[in-house]
């Protein structure tokens, strides 16, 4: 493993950690629509309450994926698969409700280093 590929697997983790179980509830500039937190940026998406859950435990499923990756690296690829399958239905999100850009590049960039750790 090169070292950018062992520091994107790192920083994706804590990305998403820092957005799901840290600042979940607090408003951010990148928040879709107009949603003062994360459980109403789903709302906003027009998603259904169950979807905030799902999608939750899938990202900080494949982050744990990511970090177990260090100690079994058949973990690395299917943690970055499920992450960029997620990100890339974040940014389709972002565009169903006419985002500005600047709202959705943190997922477009979770959504590249995603693909560099895949291939």
């Amino acid at each position: 493993m090169d070292i950018f590929q062992w520091i994107l697997q790192l920083l994706i983790p804590l990305g998403i950690f820092n957005v799901w179980l840290i600042r979940a509830g607090r408003p951010t500039t990148y928040r879709g629509g107009d949603a003062p937190n994360l459980k109403a940026e789903f709302a906003a998406y027009g998603l259904p309450d169950s979807m905030f859950y799902i999608v939750g435990t899938l990202k900080i499923s494949a982050a744990v994926l990511l970090l177990l990756g260090f100690l079994l690296p058949v973990l690395i690829l299917p943690g970055a698969l499920l992450m960029a399958l997620l990100m890339l239905g974040a940014v389709i999100m972002h565009f169903k409700v006419s985002d500005p850009p600047v709202r959705f590049v943190p997922a477009a960039l979770m959504l590249l280093m995603s693909l560099v750790v895949v291939f």
